[in-house]
């Protein structure tokens, strides 16, 4: 997977998802869905558990997003934005369901709820639309990305270590274990070993020249 792309700032959500008050346009349908008011405030009640100072969303910014999106990408479903958060959830799964990793702090938790939204079946918006049926949950996975990524990052690096601890000791990945504690060594070793090549390179073996002699 392209870590970086997991991490970077390209690809956003439409901004008017970002507005911290209602707009005016009044609108609640989505193609031919509507945007029932109870289910806004479900959806509202789950943001607010990933993050307690997300802004409540209404019906008319959500579908103002979708119409956003699919005007701007007739022939690429899903919009790009979607599709990031979708490769972040899939991240999510991965990691929640890897037996050698145990999550930090309540990251698991939150990756746990992002996860049952996503495969669960009472989203806002109906999967199957057409281009921005995961809007919505694309929306859950932004929202709790800022209490994710950390964990995520070292996941990754992780995953990274183990596969080369895999190949020196020349087994199959799937026949390796280690778990957090064996990272954080092996993190520690690949951190000491990188010092002692940069003082290698900036240093020479050859001893000091010897200062000129001169007769006067």
């Amino acid at each position: 997977m392209n870590a970086i792309a997991l991490f970077n700032d390209t690809a956003p959500l439409p901004t008017v998802l970002d507005r911290p008050t209602p707009s005016l346009h009044r609108r609640h349908r989505i193609d031919q869905f509507d945007l029932v008011a109870e289910a806004v405030d479900r959806f509202n009640t789950l943001l607010n558990r990933l993050d307690a100072s997300a802004h409540p969303l209404d019906a008319d910014r959500i579908a103002t997003a979708a119409r956003e999106l699919c005007d701007a990408n007739l022939t690429q479903p899903p919009a790009p934005c979607i599709a990031k958060q979708m490769r972040r959830a899939t991240t999510l799964v991965c990691m929640t369901g890897d037996p050698d990793w145990k999550a930090a702090n309540d990251a698991g938790d939150v990756a746990r709820l992002v996860i049952d939204y996503v495969r669960g079946e009472g989203d806002l918006i109906p999967d199957t639309l057409p281009r921005v049926g995961r809007l919505d949950d694309a929306i859950v996975i932004r929202t709790a990305w800022p209490r994710l990524a950390d964990e995520v990052a070292d996941y990754l690096d992780f995953c990274r270590i183990r596969r080369i601890e895999a190949r020196l000791r020349g087994v199959s990945r799937l026949d390796f274990h280690m778990d957090r504690d064996d990272w954080r060594e092996a993190c520690r070793a690949e951190f000491a070993l990188g010092q002692h090549q940069r003082q290698v390179r900036e240093s020479s073996y050859l001893p000091s020249p010897a200062p000129l002699f001169r007769v006067h």
